[in-house]
């Protein structure tokens, strides 16, 4: 292939590197309003009374809008009003929301906003929030509306159920002569993207609702809004420029609607909305956090049998994502290995915390964490080597999944040989734990992973091709363009497919829902897949419609047509061709006459053969395939202060056909960074009384430059049949394992289980000195 596995340039390299990129917050708009919001200071307590009286007398301040009259909000529940009411549920809840003439008015008005609380109990994890005592976070839950495969438990805290029933648990623990049992937490944490989120809203005379926003979902933001607010559908427009990362933190859709409640506020007049870095992190969806249970057991060979798991799935206040996350955890609850017996649970509970969102990985790096820690203590158990013990049991093609998917090579690649690969570039041989002379350890720990993607089983993705009067070609996708490169990889798809040049493919980056086709969401590792498909399909009609022009103008049949290089000639005669230039704006005959027109394309791709689960055994097929990896990390350990060094961090993904080496091996680095500094620091830490202590950079400390270890990337090449050229989605996949591997190294160098995250040297202290119960 002449452009498939080059890395050719970014399409978005020169704006980015020259800082003339604009993002949502970069437009200005004259004559626009500021809002501010008001968050609660509790994480649980009744609202006795608001008094916006002084912020209103301030001169320059047009609106205060209160919760009382909104709807309710939600993708899986409709649990959560745009701005609270009656009673708050956690700590930077939006409660109160002021528009100003600028930014600094707005603030000043947001602080003359009084509130009256009362204080309530405060459920502190998914594990006290199942508690028969327990709080309820929510006490009207079985009034509200949701998704029909969505679960609540009304009377308790749990927003959702996935039930997985595979197999039979009395046949399954008989044959297990070893078994281990395992509990595991982590708290919820921040996205931490570069580009803090923002959104701007008008209402037009006509009643056009225009929406900027930096959002990873656009189409969901002009579905939602124009169902929550009953507004038709078609007058509802959602711009989104270039967005500044997102890892599903911007899926979520929660500044688009009070940016327009803003606007409908000051009689549709245009209003901004700019979370500052501490309100990113205390107001806005975070990353989930998990307590889990494991029961796994083996034969004495090694053999896996049965899996009993529960995972309590932190939702935060609200369902939102949070559902969809606990769904996708059960489908693959097991991780990428062969068993016949499985009974797992996988709640969504409602806590004190903020709410959830999607996080790059979507719950399978958590889930991932707590099952392949329990792989390394059976293995050791068993007496076997922690990669023998995984490769004994890697899933194959003609097994089953959890949910009872039979798999194929294409669904499910090779994960023995990612794991042969691993044990190579670890150097395996040379031994898992070394003591060195200086009192130093080094240790290695691996995992494996999988992962498929349950998004809706309808979701699409659509592309239009225009061409120019030069012969050029227009692509547009609603895919947005976040830092992954998706764009520019839908272009390569295009070169190959039409035989162009790259630098004749012109990518518009900017989505429009007015003029763009649409792509459902940019996450989940779909766009590629779903928006290549879209693209090749695309590419089919423009071929047909050049050749259809070329056999009038060729008095040929279209069979006998052939198209590369932008020129459209007869296969058998190629001195007898056509310029692109001269065709896809139509064709003039010497006399005049005119044919054709300009060619434009269309695409669409739609999943196909995905069904809901069942809700009493969880059968069903959640996403089109599993993509599979295996992944290590090395660790320096001083045992004396228990602080430690991640030397190296490596990942073997089978990744089908690469599109674009520099740009898939950048997205698996990038994906490995988050999962260790999620796993080795990243976290919220919580008062006593639910509130955030840490919701700013200088506290909240991902890994800094000069921190990262050496990142190995190899791949092994399983093509994904039903993919444009073969190529699986890895946008997701270098983290998932991460956690776990560091988990696994940090358990051996310590020689003590470590269970919890983030693996901080004070926690690996505790754990030892079996003081591990006065960790917060």
């Amino acid at each position: 292939m002449e452009i498939i596995g080059k890395n050719v340039i970014r399409k978005d390299a020169l704006e980015k590197v020259t800082g003339t990129a604009r993002y949502t917050n970069d437009y200005s708009f004259k004559g626009s309003l500021h809002a501010k919001i008001v968050v609660s200071p509790y994480a649980h307590a009744r609202i006795q009374a608001i008094d916006i009286q002084a912020a209103i007398a301030i001169p320059g301040v047009h609106a205060v809008v209160t919760g009382e009259h909104l709807p309710l909000t939600g993708e899986g529940v409709r649990d959560r009003r745009p701005l609270a009411f009656e009673k708050v549920r956690y700590h930077g809840e939006a409660v109160v929301l002021v528009v100003a003439e600028n930014p600094a008015l707005a603030e000043r008005a947001a602080s003359s906003v009084h509130i009256q609380y009362e204080p309530l109990s405060v459920v502190h994890s998914p594990s006290a929030a199942i508690e028969p005592n327990s709080p309820l976070v929510h006490e009207n839950m079985h009034t509200y509306k949701h998704d029909e495969t969505v679960y609540p438990e009304p009377g308790t805290n749990v927003a959702n159920r996935v039930k997985i029933r595979k197999g039979n648990m009395e046949e399954g623990w008989s044959k297990s002569e070893l078994v281990v049992e395992e509990t595991f937490s982590l708290s919820p944490s921040d996205h931490a993207a570069m580009e803090t989120r923002s959104a701007a809203a008008e209402i037009l005379p006509n009643g056009v609702v225009k929406i900027i926003t930096s959002s990873q979902a656009p189409f969901m933001v002009k579905k939602l809004i124009s169902e929550y607010f009953e507004i038709e559908a078609g007058k509802v427009i959602v711009e989104t420029p270039l967005v500044g990362g997102g890892y599903g933190g911007k899926a979520a859709v929660q500044l688009e609607l009070l940016a327009y409640l803003a606007s409908k506020a000051v009689g549709g007049r245009l209003v901004k909305i700019l979370n500052t870095r501490e309100e990113d992190m205390l107001t806005s969806p975070v990353h989930i956090g998990l307590d889990a249970k494991i029961k796994l057991g083996c034969s004495k060979e090694g053999l896996l049998q049965a899996a009993d798991i529960l995972y309590l799935f932190d939702s935060g206040a609200y369902a939102d994502k949070g559902t969809d996350l606990s769904k996708a955890a059960a489908a693959d609850c097991t991780g990428p290995y062969r068993l016949e017996h499985i009974f797992c649970d996988s709640l969504c509970v409602y806590t004190n915390h903020p709410y959830a969102s999607p996080f790059r990985g979507f719950s399978h790096s958590e889930l991932l964490f707590a099952f392949e820690r329990t792989m390394d203590i059976l293995a050791k158990k068993a007496g076997i080597d922690p990669l023998e013990f995984r490769e004994k049991n890697a899933i194959l093609p003609g097994d089953t999944t959890p949910t009872q998917v039979r798999l194929t090579s294409s669904s499910v690649g090779n994960l023995p040989e990612c794991i042969r690969r691993l044990k190579q570039l670890m150097k395996w041989e040379e031994g898992q734990r070394t003591v060195h002379e200086n009192g130093l350890i080094t240790a290695k720990g691996i995992s494996c992973v999988w992962k498929t993607s349950t998004i809706e089983t309808d979701a699409s993705s659509g592309v239009i091709l225009t061409f120019n009067p030069d012969g050029s070609v227009n692509l547009m996708s609603g895919v947005i363009e976040l830092g992954t490169g998706t764009k520019t990889v839908l272009a390569q798809i295009l070169a190959e497919k039409l035989q162009m040049r790259m630098e004749r493919i012109h990518v518009r980056m900017e989505v429009d829902t007015q003029t763009t086709p649409e792509h459902w969401k940019t996450v989940a590792s779909r766009g590629t897949f779903m928006a290549g498909r879209a693209v090749l399909e695309a590419a089919e009609d423009v071929i047909n419609q050049l050749k259809k022009i070329a056999s009038h103008i060729f008095r040929a049949s279209e069979e006998d047509i052939e198209i590369k290089h932008e020129k459209v000639f007869l296969r058998d005669e190629p001195q007898t061709s056509l310029d692109f230039k001269e065709i896809v704006y139509g064709y003039k005959y010497p006399n005049g006459n005119a044919i054709g027109g300009q060619i434009i394309g269309r695409g669409n791709y739609i999943l196909r053969g995905m069904t809901y689960l069942d809700k009493e055994t969880g059968a069903g097929r959640p996403g089109p395939e599993w993509t599979v990896a295996a992944e290590g990390v090395e660790v320096e350990y001083n045992p004396r202060t228990h602080r430690y060094r991640i030397v190296k961090a490596i990942s073997v993904i089978d990744i089908g056909t690469v599109l674009n080496e520099k740009m898939a091996r950048g997205q698996v680095m990038g994906a490995m960074s988050m999962g260790l500094s999620f796993a080795g620091r990243e976290t919220f830490w919580f008062d006593s009384n639910g509130r955030i202590l840490n919701p700013q950079l200088r506290k909240y400390r991902p890994l800094r430059y000069g921190e990262h270890p050496e990142y190995v990337v190899d791949f092994v090449h399983t093509p994904q049949i039903d993919a444009a050229y073969g190529a699986r989605g890895v946008g997701e996949h270098g983290l998932l394992g991460m956690p776990a591997s560091l988990g696994n190294s940090l358990t051996v160098a310590a020689e003590t289980e470590l269970n919890q995250l983030p693996l901080i040297p004070e926690l690996i202290w505790r754990m030892k000195e079996g003081n591990a119960n006065d960790f917060v």
